[in-house]
């Protein structure tokens, strides 16, 4: 059985982008080391972290089955390239599928969250269905499907902008006790959602 896991990099004060959307300093920690960490495409990503954030990134990429991101996210990247870093079938929550898109490994999901990560976690199998964008999270959490929560936490305050949990309907959630790892310039925080 997969198991669904949001991890964003978010601000101290609890922001994933800035009001443009941009991400700002939130992803200098997968550059700022001397570990090359290559994703599945080294030849267009490959990340320079510390040594405790190479571990927590390969986990990552490791354990990736499927992707589930919404259709805002979908578009703000150009579904990276044609191809996600991690190199796994991707599902796109969206009201309506672009009717130019024609590359492979990407499905368009037009009828909810639930029916993405169905979808998703029939194609990962045992591996990880990793949730994109904080809307999807925030409605992964809603209807009870998230098991896990990563947070890379970054030392910087933007003030405004995206929040990762800015609309939950079912708050308060319980989690578990957190796993955490100290990387150069970020907090690595795993927490299991309590059923």
């Amino acid at each position: 059985m997969a198991t669904v896991v949001a991890d964003m990099s978010m601000s101290l004060d609890g922001f994933i982008a800035d009001p443009d959307d941009s991400v700002g300093s939130l992803f200098d920690w997968y550059f700022n080391g001397d570990v090359a960490v290559p994703s599945r495409f080294p030849q267009r990503w490959t990340f320079h972290t510390s040594k405790a954030s190479a571990e927590w990134l390969r986990e990552s990429m490791d354990n990736a089955g499927a992707i589930v991101t919404g259709r805002r996210l979908f578009d703000y990247t150009d579904g990276w390239g044609g191809t996600h870093p991690w190199d796994v079938p991707v599902f796109v929550v969206t009201h309506e599928a672009p009717a130019d898109w024609r590359r492979d490994g990407f499905t368009f999901v037009t009828d909810g969250i639930a029916a993405a990560v169905a979808q998703a976690s029939a194609v990962a199998g045992d591996r990880w269905v990793g949730v994109a964008g904080p809307n999807v999270a925030q409605q992964c959490l809603d209807e009870g499907l998230l098991d896990l929560l990563r947070i890379n936490l970054v030392p910087v305050l933007f003030g405004e902008g995206i929040r990762f949990f800015d609309d939950l309907a079912g708050a308060p959630y319980r989690l578990e006790d957190p796993v955490v790892i100290e990387g150069r310039s970020v907090t690595h925080m795993q927490y299991r959602v309590k059923r």
